[in-house]
């Protein structure tokens, strides 16, 4: 499959909403998971969710509840749809590709580029 490309990042205000897009080509027919990961100005990247191939989910605590990640398929996009957005939420954000060989085909540990997210107070 081809690299991670996101989408949907920009600056908005706090309690806002905000949805991101990981789009990877063949997605789908490789059987990839994706996780979304955020990285802050002068912290260290840290997990935010994960969804695997089969559609299982999960969340970091500082985002569960307002998070929601989801597939389609169709489109070998994974979103993460962002809600009740806080400045501590502004950070790099940028997914990754997960395999579980050998079960799946999909080339994991696959990173895009990263889309910026910024909420201001």
């Amino acid at each position: 499959q081809g690299q991670p490309v996101e989408s949907g990042g920009g600056s908005v205000q706090a309690g806002g909403s905000l949805r991101l897009s990981c789009t990877v080509p063949g997605l789908t027919s490789n059987q990839c998971g994706v996780g979304w990961y955020r990285q802050a100005a002068g912290n260290q990247r840290e997990w935010v969710s994960s969804i695997t191939s089969t559609g299982r989910a999960a969340y970091s605590d500082s985002v569960l509840g307002r998070f929601i990640i989801s597939t389609d398929k169709n489109k070998d996009t994974v979103y993460l749809q962002m809600g009740s957005l806080k400045p501590e939420d502004t950070a790099m954000y940028s997914c990754k590709t997960t395999s579980s060989p050998p079960f799946t085909p999909c080339t994991g540990d696959l990173w895009g580029q990263g889309t910026q997210v910024t909420v201001s107070a």
